[in-house]
């Protein structure tokens, strides 16, 4: 059988095994669109040049380390596919450098992760098993002993193979390297290995660019600010909420598709589709996140800058210098704190908030937790709005706070004595949960108004409301497809991005505003209706209720909507029918009405990430709206 004139070597064995197992992950586990076959053909050209790549480092080992090498890299990379797969099916995303020194959250994961395994996963570890079993007992036999021109030779072959296949990328798509802002795009084009030593290589780039920051960098993004974001007209809502109390309340996973629609014939949230007529209720309005979910949410409404496009802000960034909201109502007169019932580790908040210019964190500490009260993640919502209500009557006015609710969270798991709606049925039990969990916190909410009105802080205060991130990702698109009926492609994708934000400010008549929005914009909305002057600041938001603002909502992939087009993956859609704007649609559109935006959108994401990863507003003082030069930052810094 394995007769010397003609066996394989093993190095050639595990290359064709592995690259084999890859490229069905690609195709059938991870959820990577193939738009033509030029696509088709490089995702298959990439499991196997990368395979053969990495195994054919075999040759340059002797004999018994040949044999380990091939053994453990099988091992080490088929984990790096698992560990990949188990991330992929709750955030619909791959891993990044950052996150793995985000370790300490996963102890806080809990259920989650167990419900994200299969039972058939042992399988995607067969080709380990055959290859460790050949090296074992027919090992010597399969070694690849070779001269050392021929060492050259297969090394040379696989690198041209790489490069034949970055090749073929760039052609299907041009600047892929320039143009990152889509981690599917690198896997699909280079591959899943490759991606991932691209991806360390950016993290020490941006661990880097802040030492060789310059000041210098801040006014070409200072001049883009000033004549893209800033709007100086006040609208009659200015200081409309001036000197009252700011609630802000972060609705864990909502989104829109759930408001003013039912299951099994009952409303998913009756309080909530109450509330949009006494509010100012923006109905495309989009969250912004990428990989930091929640904190990203936190970071982006704070600082009305773009999230990192790898791992969190709150993580990576932690300790640099910000002009966020609690800093600048802080100035005002105004305590501020975070309610939140989670380890005050989770997402680094502890650290963060202390920087951000929070004068309190309620967390996990603050709350009696008990079995019969918590589920999931936590403390159940009713009894967190129920526990927080002493911290808020105590609280010295005015203040800003910030509720983040947590029964809505993946996997959406909520006691038979809390659900109140029949679960949805389809062949997603995430989805299926996702809407009690829903309708728990929706009436949570209400009993948190009724909570407001009897202490007497509802009259003094004004309440904002928003979803954080999606909840159900592209990984449900089947059972999503079934309940809204309708195709799930990319266009309704980006659509589901959409969350609620409502603004409910008591005794004002409620209004739908329907102009596309995002949670950038929430900084500079928030300040404009205390009356706070915000000239000096700098961010990427307007304010909402402005006539001439931003037109366009810029999502960390590079999407954006505006409101006439929905731009993603190089499609540009009709918004208001989804229709794909092409050669074949007749209306002489096609790429190009999107094509203005494309550059902005690229720029502004661009300069919001060196803005963070140079910690550039180190270099800027925001009471004399002037930069400052290095040496006066150095100085500071000594």
């Amino acid at each position: 059988m394995f007769n010397k004139k003609l066996q394989m070597p093993l190095f050639i064995i595990a290359a064709i095994l592995f690259g084999l197992k890859t490229y069905i992950v690609y195709r059938f586990v991870f959820n990577i669109s193939l738009e033509n076959p030029m696509q088709e053909l490089i995702l298959l050209i990439n499991a196997f040049v990368v395979s053969f790549f990495l195994f054919s480092l075999s040759v340059w080992f002797k004999e018994r380390r040949q044999k380990k090498f091939i053994k453990y890299l099988i091992l080490i990379g088929s984990l790096i596919i698992y560990f990949n797969i188990v991330f992929y099916r709750n955030f619909s995303d791959f891993i990044t450098i950052p996150l793995l020194f985000q370790g300490s959250n996963a102890a806080d994961l809990g259920s989650s992760v167990l419900t994200l395994l299969e039972p058939w996963d042992f399988l995607l570890f067969a080709d380990v098993v055959v290859v460790w079993y050949l090296a074992i007992k027919k090992g010597d036999q399969l070694l690849a002993i070779f001269k050392h021109r021929y060492k050259t030779v297969v090394l040379t072959a696989s690198i041209a193979l790489l490069v034949g296949n970055y090749v073929l990328a760039e052609i299907e798509r041009p600047q892929l390297l320039q143009r990152t802002f889509d981690r599917e795009y690198l896997v699909k084009n280079l591959g899943l290995f490759s991606y991932h030593v691209y991806d360390a290589v950016m993290h020490s780039k941006s661990k880097a660019q802040r030492v060789f920051a310059d000041g210098n960098e801040l006014t070409e993004i200072e001049e883009y600010m000033k004549d893209e974001t800033s709007v100086e007209d006040k609208t009659d809502l200015y200081g409309i909420a001036k000197d009252k109390n700011v609630i802000f309340i972060s609705l864990e996973s909502l989104q829109t598709f759930v408001i003013n629609n039912t299951v099994n014939g009952e409303e998913v949230t009756p309080f909530l589709n109450d509330l949009i007529n006494d509010s100012y209720y923006f109905d495309n309005f989009y969250h912004q996140t990428e990989q930091g979910k929640t904190s990203d949410s936190e970071f982006i409404i704070e600082n009305s800058l773009y999230p990192s496009p790898r791992g969190a802000v709150y993580f990576t960034h932690a300790q640099n210098d910000f002009h966020s909201l609690p800093e600048i109502i802080g100035n005002e007169g105004y305590y501020s704190a975070v309610l939140h019932a989670n380890n005050k580790s989770f997402w680094n908040r502890d650290v963060m908030y202390e920087n951000l210019g929070y004068d309190k964190f309620f967390d996990i500490d603050a709350y009696e937790v008990t079995e019969e009260n918590s589920v999931g993640w936590g403390l159940k919502d009713k009894d967190f709005f129920r526990q927080s209500m002493k911290y808020l009557e105590s609280m010295k006015q005015p203040f800003y706070t910030k509720f983040i609710t947590l029964t809505n969270h993946y996997p959406f798991e909520l006691d038979p004595e809390d659900a109140t709606i029949e679960k949805y049925d389809s062949n997603s039990n995430t989805l299926n949960s996702y809407f009690q969990t829903v309708k728990y916190m929706d009436e949570s909410i209400e009993e948190f108004f009724n909570y407001l009105k009897e202490t007497g802080i509802y009259e003094d205060s004004i309440i904002v409301l928003m979803g954080d991130h999606y909840g159900i990702s592209d990984f449900h698109k089947k059972a999503m497809s079934t309940y809204l009926d309708k195709e799930y492609n990319d266009y309704l994708h980006v659509q589901l991005q959409r969350v609620p934000f409502y603004i409910h400010i008591p005794g004002q008549e409620g209004k739908v505003i329907s102009k596309v929005a995002g949670q950038i914009d929430v900084k500079p909305t928030l300040l404009h209706l205390l009356g706070i002057d915000d000239s000096t600041d700098l961010s990427f938001g307007t304010n909402l209720f402005a006539e001439d603002r931003k037109d366009f909502v810029a999502l960390r992939d590079g999407s954006f909507i505006t409101d006439n087009y929905v731009y993603t993956k190089d499609q540009c859609f009709n918004r208001a029918t989804g229709e794909l704007l092409d050669t074949t649609t007749g209306l002489d559109e096609g790429l190009s009405a999107c094509q203005p935006y494309i550059e902005q959108v690229e720029k502004e994401l661009s300069y919001s990430d060196q803005i963070i990863f140079g910690d550039l507003f180190r270099f800027y003082d925001f009471k004399d709206n002037t930069s400052k030069s290095n040496t006066e930052e150095v100085n500071e810094e000594e």
